[in-house]
């Protein structure tokens, strides 16, 4: 059942630690994943073939209205978080409060951290934790046509 993916930063730090210590390659995304599309489902997928563990850290209710304003999310965290954890290529969900993953980033020191297109390397919060620590970043194209706020809009 994917609801025991779905765990606290204190158990995440622990499991990572054990997957590094075992050889595995831990990557780690993060965002809102408010309104799921294709386009998240192929963008899992490529940040899964970048490693063996796949982290997914989804913002808190509370942070995504200081993003996104106050008519989001659509989906509450719990149901964000579970929806996520369905996904094959996850293997851990956790959630954040503040607005930045700064913090999840520094306890767990993945070693590949992944962002979507808008971003550049040097504009990825927590990149210089993980590229100290010997890991990688890298940014994954968007799918053209794919946007949470377009399928909103629409609606």
């Amino acid at each position: 059942m994917s609801l025991t993916k779905i765990n606290s930063l204190e158990d995440a730090v622990s499991m990572v630690k054990t997957w590094q210590q075992s050889g595995f390659n831990v990557v780690f995304t993060n965002g809102v994943f408010d309104v799921l599309h294709v386009g998240h489902l192929r963008y899992l997928n490529a940040s899964k073939a970048l490693g063996d563990k796949l982290i997914i850290a989804l913002n808190s209710d509370e942070s995504v209205k200081k993003l996104k304003g106050d008519n989001r999310p659509i989906n509450t965290l719990a149901d964000r978080m579970e929806l996520i954890a369905g996904f094959e290529p996850v293997d851990l969900v956790i959630s954040f409060e503040e607005e930045t993953p700064f913090n999840v980033i520094n306890a767990l020191i993945p070693d590949v951290i992944t962002k979507g297109g808008d971003y550049t390397p040097d504009t990825v919060v927590g990149a210089e934790i993980v590229t100290e620590n010997g890991g990688e970043v890298i940014i994954i194209n968007f799918e053209e046509g794919y946007s949470s706020t377009s399928i909103i809009e629409k609606l």
